[in-house]
Parts: structure tokens; C-alpha cells; sequence
């Protein structure tokens, strides 16, 4: 037996899944952080400014403070994004989760084991889709740090597609991005397909990570009798 099972959401897990949402974007900070040193704009900053001050003043422990600062400035700005999207979510979807997954077509899920919620997904009908189109958007698939290698991830993506098959959904939709690398790779194994790329806003764009559009098609009702 799995050590661990997939239910609903009661509104007595609200503090463990707030908490793993959160959990889950401070991931992505250092992930964040590496991307950023390897634009060649970032790079030019790092070694213009402390040669310029070298130059300019001869005081190495001036260049010394200056790339310190500098480095803690960007760690600053990777932070950025991930902190105003945990912002804007806590104050909207994730203020009162019982009642956003109230609308038909919608549900929140999570991953138990030992007593303790250690993974969610959550569902939502996209709310303009494309003409003769039904879609679902997958949301907020965290699992635990402890918990990951067990198949869970999967289980909670599985369970979400069986789901939209269910609810008559033509096809569910992910957005992530490129620092998200293990979830990527999980979505891309499991059938999604990239249908494009974009920018969150312009924090994202300055940072040169775009958003990733994903894509799993369920067949219809007719094309599985086939």
C-alpha cells in the first residue's frame, strides 16, 4: 500500500497547504538566484562596477564591498517575484480556498500520509478558453521536500487528469517556467506538450524568465472507443 492517499480538501488543512504553497516558491529563490548569474548583463555589472570603483579609486576593499553588495542586490531581486506572486495569491485564490474551489468544475486535492498534508493540487476551469474548448488549469502542485521520490507528484497530476476526463475538460493547461526545472521534467514525462512562451510582467522579463505554457489533451469520448 502507497504510504501516503489523495483526498479532498477540508478547510482543516488550510494552515499545512498555505504553508507548503510558500514553502514551495522559496524553492525556487536560489534557482532564481543561478539563472540570474548567467545573463551576460548580470555578468557585466558583477565585473564592470567593481573594475570601474578599482580603477577609479585604487581601494580594493571598496571593490570588495562592492561586489558583496551587489551580490546581496540580486539575491534581493530573485526573491522579488516569487514574493509579490505569493503576495497576490494569498490575497485572492488562496484567501478563502473553500470558497474559490467552490465553482463547478473546480477542485483542491491533497496528499496525506502519516496524518499530515505533505503534497496539494488544485484545479480550475479557465475562465475564456479558446472557441469549442474546455479547459482545466492545473495549480499549486507542491509536495513536500521529505516526501518527493515516492510518486506522489504523479499521483496528485494523475488524479487531477482523471478529474477533467470526469468533468468533460478538453484539455488541462500548467503554467510554470524555466527555473522550475523538476516540475518541467515531471509535466513533459507525463504527456504535456509547450505551446508557448511569455512574460508574467516586467520583473519576470528583466530577469529573462519566461513563462512556460503547457499542455495535455484529453481525447474525447469518441477517439477512446477507437
Amino acid at each position: 500500500m502507497a504510504p501516503y492517499h489523495i483526498r479532498k480538501y477540508q478547510e482543516s488543512d488550510r494552515k499545512t497547504a498555505v504553508a507548503l504553497f510558500c514553502l514551495g516558491l522559496e524553492e525556487h529563490i536560489p534557482a532564481t538566484f543561478r539563472h540570474m548569474l548567467k545573463l551576460p548583463r548580470i555578468l557585466l555589472l558583477l565585473l564592470g562596477v567593481p573594475l570601474t570603483l578599482l580603477l577609479a579609486t585604487g581601494s580594493w576593499f571598496l571593490t570588495i564591498m562592492s561586489t558583496l553588495i551587489l551580490l546581496v542586490f540580486l539575491r534581493l531581486l530573485a526573491k522579488c517575484p516569487w514574493k509579490i506572486h505569493e503576495f497576490i495569491t494569498m490575497r485572492t485564490e488562496l484567501a478563502d480556498i473553500s470558497k474559490s474551489y467552490s465553482v463547478p468544475g473546480s477542485c483542491y486535492w491533497v496528499a496525506e500520509s502519516g496524518g499530515q498534508v505533505v503534497g496539494t493540487v488544485s484545479a480550475l476551469p479557465v475562465a475564456d478558453p479558446p472557441l469549442g474548448k474546455k479547459q482545466l488549469q492545473l495549480l499549486h502542485l507542491v509536495v513536500a521536500a521529505e516526501h518527493r521520490g515516492k510518486g506522489m507528484a504523479k499521483a496528485l497530476v494523475r488524479t487531477l487528469l482523471q478529474f477533467a476526463r470526469v468533468e468533460g475538460y478538453n484539455e488541462v493547461i500548467i503554467e510554470t517556467t524555466m527555473v522550475q526545472y523538476t516540475a518541467l521534467l515531471l509535466y513533459q514525462a507525463m504527456g504535456f506538450q509547450e505551446t508557448g512562451r511569455s512574460f508574467f510582467n516586467i520583473v519576470w522579463r528583466i530577469l529573462a524568465i519566461p513563462k512556460i505554457h503547457l499542455m495535455y489533451r484529453l481525447p474525447s469520448a469518441q477517439e477512446e472507443g477507437l
